[in-house]
């Protein structure tokens, strides 16, 4: 497997906060110097760019210190969950490169835990409360104003039983009991006051248990055992889980220790260990499920892996590499301050991966037709009605000939962008106009224009131009100097490409802060959609995608002068379509 990008430069640099922890617990022989830690995404939705920085951590902390990290699909709420979320989820793990050791659901442990919520009821540790969600939050009080109890919270241990057993039968219409946890409704805490951990869900079937379960753990009550359960060592969270981790620590405590080693096969001190780091929060970007599910739904993106979303099927289809996301990951580090990330930076991590990766290739944007007067109708093919001459050949990559050559086919007539010509220039302007002036063709001939053709409008139709034959590029004659040189296509072979440019999805740089509709600020050139002229050797990707471990490998390109682009899964046998990673420019390191 290759080396996570996360810690493959650890010894370059010093250890981020959570490394500390773990060599410190390593170093004391915490739970036997074992190492596991779990990433546990809730099947709801599709993993997005926030996830995968707590991906890095999880698969990172197992890679570096030879323990293992497991899957976990926190699956305890079906009215929200789904298979195809399972598998996408699954999908976009490989695709990072990442493998886990086992795969495991909280559903595994829907008994175990049901259980010990019996055990819980039966010690006066819990109750169940006929109040409404309102009337509940009502009476939790404010973090500087005590709780009041619920009246049902002295209700006796065999009322309860009777109570919970009926919720999980089916006899208790959904949202009309919780269990609750008999804590303390005067701590400062709000989250130790009777917490909820068990609600009835019967209105869906759960993906994997259908109808066997009619209530459902909570969270906070299933998320520390399970990590007990499995052996889990550190329970890696981001911040937002900060104030739950007393809760986490208190539930853990009543099935931890001597009194109940049999209920983990890692003996009597065993106990996981919960730490947490800042969310990823990035610039022009939305990173809430809620959010985007209504992007897609109403239609405002093509779809969860529509390439504006931030979602990893969205910046895998924009032509997003796997290293660098996470060459993202390593430059913004982990720490416990929560901040935003310039997106420009996520864009300069692509353009450095891409360039020394990405083939070169023309693409002409606003074409118009060049015609060499004075090329050889003895070179042409096709009864010299403009075919094609000698194939040229150019270098994938500028100056790393290791890296491949390509043919691009040339003739008398060739496609060059609108903009490369003016009949009318002053010397400030050194590509193509009429007096003298020589251009090169990208890795062909000197030419210098004529003349050109205009329609009734006035608009230019065709440019004429003359070529030394003794100029080409990689001969003793193609050594002389110009002081530009500009892209061609040649046209009887050039294909026809739809070119999807895209560009941030919101206008502001934190929607998530401004009031009102955050639909309102979508940024509505966000998708333009163009016709491109490009060269023939593109002709290779009509056809089906090359898969790797059963994964569609995605094929990157710079077009010339245009920016980085990735072949989009919409290509077919007759058209090819291509989706803007980003510009050139990069403005970042400015």
């Amino acid at each position: 497997m290759e080396m996570n990008k996360c810690e493959n430069d650890s010894e370059a640099r010093s250890l981020n906060f959570i490394e500390q922890i773990v060599e410190k617990d390593l170093a004391e022989g915490v739970n036997g110097g074992r190492i596991q830690t779990r990433f546990p995404p809730e099947p709801n939705g599709y993993l997005h760019i926030g996830h995968v920085k707590a991906i890095c951590m999880d698969f990172g902390i197992a890679e570096k210190y030879n323990g293992v990290c497991n899957l976990r699909f926190d699956d305890t709420n079906p009215a929200k969950e789904d298979t195809e979320y399972v598998e996408t989820i699954e999908r976009d793990i490989a695709w990072l490169g990442f493998k886990w050791g086992q795969i495991y659901y909280a559903s595994d442990y829907f008994q175990q835990l049901y259980d010990l919520a019996i055990r819980f009821i039966k010690e006066g540790k819990a109750y169940v409360d006929e109040q409404t969600p309102e009337q509940i939050a009502e009476q939790k009080g404010t973090p500087t104003e005590p709780g009041v109890a619920s009246p049902f919270r002295d209700r006796p241990i065999e009322e309860n039983l009777r109570l919970f057993e009926a919720m999980q039968r089916g006899e208790i219409e959904e949202g009309k009991m919780v269990l609750r946890a008999k804590i303390d409704m005067a701590n400062p805490n709000m989250h130790f006051r009777d917490p909820i951990m068990y609600r009835i869900i019967t209105s869906h079937p759960h993906h994997r248990t259908g109808r066997r379960w009619n209530v459902y753990p909570m969270y906070d009550f299933a998320h520390g055992q399970s990590d007990y359960f499995e052996g889990v060592t550190h329970s890696i969270c981001t911040l937002e889980f900060e104030v739950h981790r007393p809760l986490y620590d208190y539930f853990l405590d009543q099935i931890t220790g001597p009194n109940f080693a049999g209920l983990s096969p890692y003996g009597p001190d065993y106990r996981p260990k919960q730490r947490e780091f800042n969310r990823l929060n990035i610039t022009y970007t939305v990173m809430s499920k809620r959010k985007m599910l209504q992007l897609v739904k109403e239609g405002l993106v093509a779809g969860w892996d529509d390439p504006r979303m931030p979602t990893v099927c969205g910046l895998r289809r924009r032509g997003y590499t796997p290293q660098a996301i996470r060459n993202f990951m390593d430059k913004i580090g982990y720490t416990k301050v929560e901040g935003m990330i310039d997106q420009g930076l996520l864009e300069h991590t692509i353009r450095e991966d891409l360039k020394e990766t990405a083939p070169r290739v023309c693409a002409i944007f606003d074409p118009v037709k060049l015609v060499i007067t004075n090329y050889p109708s003895s070179l042409l093919c096709g009864e010299g009605q403009g075919g094609v001459c000698e194939p040229l050949v150019a270098e994938n990559i500028d100056g790393h000939p290791e890296l491949g050559t390509r043919e691009m086919p040339f003739g008398r007539e060739l496609w060059i962008e609108r903009g490369d010509f003016l009949e009318e220039a002053d010397n400030k302007f050194y590509r193509l106009s009429p007096g003298g002036r020589e251009v090169r063709l990208k890795a062909s001939y000197i030419i210098q224009a004529t003349g050109c053709e205009k329609d009734a409008e006035g608009k230019i139709t065709t440019v004429y131009a003359t070529y030394d034959p003794d100029s080409k590029s990689g001969t003793e004659g193609g050594n002389r100097k110009t002081k530009a040189t500009i892209n061609w296509v040649e046209c009887n072979s050039a294909l026809d490409a739809e070119v999807r440019l895209y560009d941030r999805l919101f206008a502001v740089e934190n929607p998530s802060a401004e009031e009102g509709d955050f639909r309102d600020l979508l940024n509505p050139d966000s998708l333009k959609v163009v016709t491109a002229k490009v060269e023939s050797s593109l002709r290779s990707e009509l056809h089906a995608p090359v898969l790797k471990d059963g994964i569609e490998q995605e094929n990157h390109y710079q077009l010339l002068k245009q920016g980085y682009f990735v072949v989009d899964p919409d290509t077919t046998a007759e058209k090819l379509v291509l989706n803007r990673t980003c510009s050139l420019k990069d403005n970042y390191l400015k």
